[in-house]
C-alpha cells in the first residue's frame, strides 16, 4: 500500500493506579517537547485502566497524552466513563464537543457533548431522542457537518445581519421621530409664549 503511514501505538493497560500514574507518567516524558502536539501516536486504554486514569491526579497526565496523539480508543467503557471523556475535553481543551452513538449506552455522552448525533438503528432509538441531530447511517455524517454544516452557518450569518439592521433602522426611526417631536414641542413652546405676550 502505497502512501501509508506508520502510527506508532501507546497501549495502556495497567491496573492500578499508581502504574496507570507511572505509565502515563513515562509516555508524556517520552514525548518531551512535542507533549501536546499532534505526533504520529494513536493511544489504546481499556475502560479498567480508564477509571485510573481519569482520576484527580491523573487526568491531567491523561489529557496531555490524548491530545499528543493523532487517534485514541477507548475500549470496553462505561456509558459514565464516555461521558467524562466528553466532559474533560470540554472543559479543558478550546473546542467544539461532536459525539455520535448509535444505543442507549451512549446517551450520556450525546448529551455532555456539545453536539449529539445519533444514528438510528438496530439498538434503539435512545441515542436519536437524546441527540441534537439524528440520521439513519454512519454514512450520511459526512453530508450533515459538511453540506448542511454549511447552510446552517450562511442561515445564522443572515439572521444576524437580519437583526443587526432591523435594530439600526427602529433605531433611526426612533431617532428621526424624537427630533421632529423635540422641534415640534419647542415650536408649540413659542407659540404658547407668544400668544401669552400679546395678551
Amino acid at each position: 500500500m502505497t502512501g501509508a503511514k506508520l502510527i506508532q501505538l501507546k497501549i495502556i493497560m495497567t491496573e492500578p493506579k499508581k502504574a496507570t500514574r507511572e505509565t502515563l507518567t513515562h509516555h508524556c516524558e517520552d514525548l518531551g517537547e512535542s507533549l501536546n502536539k499532534e505526533n504520529e501516536l494513536a493511544l489504546i486504554i481499556d475502560g479498567h485502566t480508564l477509571k485510573y486514569a481519569l482520576s484527580f491526579e491523573v487526568r491531567r497526565s491523561f489529557l496531555d497524552l490524548a491530545l499528543s496523539c493523532k487517534a485514541v480508543i477507548c475500549c470496553r467503557v462505561s456509558p459514565l466513563q464516555k461521558s467524562e471523556i466528553v466532559d474533560m475535553v470540554k472543559n479543558h481543551v478550546n473546542a467544539i464537543t461532536l459525539a455520535i452513538g448509535d444505543g442507549a449506552n451512549d446517551v450520556g455522552m450525546i448529551q455532555t457533548a456539545h453536539v449529539g448525533v445519533g444514528i438510528s438503528g438496530n439498538e434503539g432509538l435512545q441515542a436519536t431522542n437524546s441527540s441534537d441531530y439524528s440520521i439513519a447511517q454512519f454514512s450520511y455524517l459526512e453530508k450533515l457537518l459538511l453540506v448542511h454544516g454549511a447552510w446552517s452557518y450562511i442561515r445564522v450569518t443572515k439572521c444576524i445581519l437580519y437583526c443587526f439592521y432591523k435594530n439600526v433602522v427602529l433605531y433611526i426611526i426612533e431617532v428621526r421621530s424624537h427630533i421632529f417631536d423635540c422641534c415640534n414641542f419647542q415650536m408649540e413652546q413659542m407659540l404658547l409664549t407668544c400668544i401669552t405676550f400679546q395678551e
